[in-house]
């Protein structure tokens, strides 16, 4: 019950595999789902990038299916208790207060914490990618110790695996900043051939299985790689080596998730083909010396050809899954605004990066840090410039090059983090990344006219640690100090009705966080969730949702039994006005999304008057009240 929204939607699919009488029937109701959207038969490994839970390779003759979290816990499970050995340790715990006494397990035989430690243990391994890439920018293992040691100081803003497991981000994040370092070493070596192209192939492969938004964020990865090529900073040869592999993972992403339709409009298909296309070119664009004509050229070609070739797919295919994300982006530099816009603005996680954040690192001196370290970069990048303002050399030898995409790599995060705060993931790291490029003895004698002893500058790096643990290590002690325990006893009632009350296959519908909650705890069919990357969906919630608007009862009514809806999960605080924003209060958005029926009484007033008993159940009918606790209601229509 802890896991809500998103969380609870994923870790269900988990719990299908390890409850399942055997992993292929497990595997069966994941590819041939007809329970998460009721009415439609969905591959959610095509749809929910399932692969942290199962991973499926193919071969010519037969699927072959092989094991990640699901099929691992069956097995380890079978394993132990073949050999007598205890992982699990249960208890009986009297809660009193009326509730029933309740089993509670620890250890990691059980699948729940099967299930966390191993998403801890692979977030694990980002300190020690950003320990690397710290020295690789710094040549110098106090770069990597001051990478790490602002990472663990910022670690409240710099992730939140702590809070929520589930979420594709636990698991895609480590690979993408371990691809991030291999990238990083491809272009500090000038490296080329295949075996590199293979191993940015495999990640990004796994990036791509991991995570929906993966694409979005190598979209990224390549615009800033193309800004370091256009720099001169990287050899054709070493650039095509990585945008290879970034093609050839993208094949094979596309093709293990079952042709995810989303994928083909992404940016990230589309700068990459543009970016493969421009170094095709480059013997013909290397013609131009003039530099400002030559940045200009391949900037319109990046941006025309990305743009061109996102449209152009997407029009020809009707695709429309990924349209809410650049709502999303318009409605934040503009007045438009829409219902499911609303949805995610209205939500913190969605709002623009606060000043509290910017506080808090600035408090630890990784933004300051960060801050000197992009200001060293750009010098560098003007210093060497400036034989050459006008005139390209031909030359592409330049030293750095490695900086310089980081540097870009991070401007891009911070862009992302600082439209949407819950991007500050990618932003806050890197941050910690680029401040170890103060401890680059090397590069620093490159910007200023004098040359720093390398004790004293070591020196210097362990004051600025220290300096940094001032703030760091309270932040730290507030994170150690969080302790609770989760407790719902209403969502608990409504639960064990739902199981005791209705029929193994009575469709619910609701709020998308309740949603998820009702699949994962109750496993009735449902016909919405939170998982929001898909057109048909934001349609089917919006009729959902139509319950908190000012339709006429049986225009909603209709709507709902379409879809063959039994049972509607209400909230009556759903319908509250918003505490600090109004325009994202139900009411609001539905005056938005449907003017005509704007001067109608809200369907929020009158099913509240009925709960309360000051109007008739009539005035609902043929919605009536089945079940009715402090914050649930169940409607049965």
């Amino acid at each position: 019950m802890a896991y809500r929204t998103e969380m609870g939607l994923y870790y269900s699919y988990y719990k299908t595999l390890v409850t399942a009488p055997t992993y292929f029937n497990g595997l069966y109701q994941l590819t041939h789902d007809n329970i998460t959207e009721y009415g439609h038969t969905i591959n959610t490994l095509k749809r929910f990038n399932l692969y942290p839970e199962v991973r499926l390779q193919s071969c010519p003759e037969m699927l072959n299916f092989k094991v990640f979290l699901g099929a691992a816990y069956r097995i380890f499970d079978s394993v132990t208790k073949t050999l007598h050995i205890e992982t699990e340790k249960c208890w009986t715990v009297n809660r009193g207060e009326e509730l029933s006494p309740v089993n509670s397990c620890e250890g990691i035989g059980n699948q729940h914490y099967f299930y966390v430690d191993n998403v801890f243990a692979l977030f694990g391994t980002v300190a020690a990618s950003l320990f690397f890439l710290g020295v690789l920018l710094s040549d110098s293992v106090f770069g990597g110790l001051l990478t790490i040691a602002s990472f663990f100081f910022n670690h409240g803003e710099a992730t939140r695996v702590q809070w929520t497991p589930p979420l594709r981000e636990s698991f895609g994040y480590p690979v993408f900043i371990f691809q991030i370092l291999i990238v990083t070493f491809i272009l500090r070596r000038n490296a080329t051939g295949m075996l590199w192209s293979f191993t940015i192939a495999v990640l990004t492969t796994i990036f791509m299985l991991f995570w929906q938004f993966s694409g979005f964020a190598l979209s990224t990865q390549v615009g800033s790689l193309f800004a370091t090529y256009i720099l001169d900073f990287v050899p054709a040869s070493t650039m095509f080596t990585i945008v290879l592999g970034l093609v050839i993972g993208f094949i094979c992403g596309f093709g293990l998730l079952f042709g995810n339709e989303m994928l083909l409009t992404s940016l990230f298909l589309s700068s990459t083909v543009t970016f493969l296309i421009i170094l095709s070119l480059d013997r013909l664009l290397s013609k131009i010396k003039l530099r400002p004509l030559y940045l200009l050229i391949n900037a319109v070609l990046f941006v025309a050809g990305t743009l061109g070739i996102k449209i152009s797919i997407g029009r020809a295919l009707h695709i429309e899954d990924d349209a809410h994300i650049f709502d999303i982006f318009r409605s934040k530099f503009s007045d438009f605004a829409n219902f499911h816009t609303r949805l995610y603005t209205c939500a913190k996680e969605f709002d623009f990066l606060g000043s509290e954040y910017y506080t808090v690192v600035a408090k630890t001196l990784v933004l300051p840090a960060a801050i000197m370290a992009f200001i060293a970069v750009i010098i560098y990048i003007y210093r060497q410039g400036m034989p050459s303002l006008m005139w390209r050399t031909g030359s592409r030898s330049k030293e750095y090059s490695e900086l310089v995409y980081n540097c870009v790599q991070t401007v891009c995060f911070a862009i992302m983090a600082e439209l949407i705060m819950r991007l500050k993931l990618f932003f806050t790291p890197h941050l910690c990344v680029i401040a170890a490029i103060l401890a680059h003895n090397n590069f620093l004698g490159r910007i200023f006219p004098f040359n720093i002893q390398k004790w004293y500058h070591r020196a210097i790096i362990v004051g600025l640690i220290a300096s940094m643990a001032y703030s760091g290590v309270e932040n730290l002690n507030k994170q150690w100090n969080i302790h609770g325990e989760y407790s719902n006893p209403d969502q608990e009632m409504l639960f064990q009705w739902i199981t005791e009350m209705t029929p193994p296959d009575a469709v619910f519908a609701g709020t998308m966080p309740v949603m998820a909650n009702v699949k994962l705890s109750t496993n009735r069919p449902i016909v919405n969730h939170p998982h929001y990357e898909d057109a048909n969906l934001r349609e089917r919630t919006l009729k959902v949702y139509s319950l908190f608007s000012k339709k006429p009862i049986q225009e909603v009514y209709q709507a709902l039994k379409d879809m063959g809806v039994n049972y509607f999960v209400y909230q009556n605080g759903w319908c509250m006005p918003h505490p600090q924003k109004p325009e994202c209060s139900y009411r609001s958005m539905w005056d938005l999304e449907d003017p005509k029926n704007k001067d109608r009484e809200s369907l929020c007033d009158i099913i509240t008057g009925v709960i309360y008993g000051k109007r008739s159940p009539t005035e609902i009918y043929p919605i009536t009240v089945v079940y009715n606790s402090n914050n649930y209601i169940v409607f049965k229509l």
